[in-house]
C-alpha cells in the first residue's frame, strides 16, 4: 500500500473518478462549461498531490495549487450570477 501512494496512483484512481463524474455529469444534462469550472480544481490539487508524492521539484507542486484558487473564485463568481 506504501507503494500505492508513494508512486501516486492513488492520485491517479482520484482523477480517474474525477473524469468518471464529469462524464456523468454530462450524462445527466449539465453543459461542459459547467462542469469544468466545478472539477478543474480538483483536478489542479491532485495533479500537486501527486507531484509532491512522487517527490517532485515544488514549482510542480506550487503552480497547480496556485492556479486551482482563481478557478475556484471563478466558479464561485459564475454560480452566483
Amino acid at each position: 500500500m506504501d507503494e500505492f501512494f508513494a508512486s501516486g496512483r492513488a492520485v491517479d484512481v482520484v482523477l480517474a473518478v474525477l473524469v468518471v463524474e464529469a462524464m456523468w455529469l454530462r450524462f445527466r444534462g449539465n453543459a461542459w462549461i459547467d462542469i469544468i469550472p466545478a472539477l478543474l480544481p480538483a483536478v489542479l490539487m491532485m495533479i500537486a498531490l501527486r507531484a509532491a508524492l512522487t517527490e517532485m521539484p515544488w514549482p510542480f507542486v506550487s503552480i497547480p495549487l496556485v492556479l486551482a484558487f482563481p478557478v475556484h473564485l471563478y466558479d464561485l463568481k459564475r454560480r452566483r450570477s
